[in-house]
């Protein structure tokens, strides 16, 4: 079953430091911490969220920054599982 697309411009209403991404339905954020071992313990935290949700984050990491994309791929496009994930990211990184 798949989930319900909102579309990143809805979700984008209620996600400070998010954006979307040209050409996609879907949402970013690039996040930048102290060093490789903040950026790391940082997407160790997402990872278990992201597992537990049965939803995972296309990321990448070089160094101190991690840059993030979210997008239900079985949906097309960003759904409540993004936004709820979007939320998390939001709340850890802080």
């Amino acid at each position: 079953m798949t989930a319900t697309r909102i579309g990143a411009e809805a979700a984008l209403r209620d996600l400070p430091h998010w954006h979307p991404v040209e050409g996609r339905d879907a949402i970013a954020r690039s996040l930048r911490f102290a060093d490789f071992k903040e950026a790391f313990a940082f997407m160790t935290r997402v990872a278990l969220e992201a597992e537990r949700m049965d939803h995972h984050p296309e990321w990448s990491n070089v160094y101190s920054r991690v840059d993030i994309v979210l997008t239900t791929h079985d949906s097309g496009g960003v759904t409540g599982l993004d936004v709820t994930l979007a939320r998390y990211i939001n709340a850890a990184a802080e």
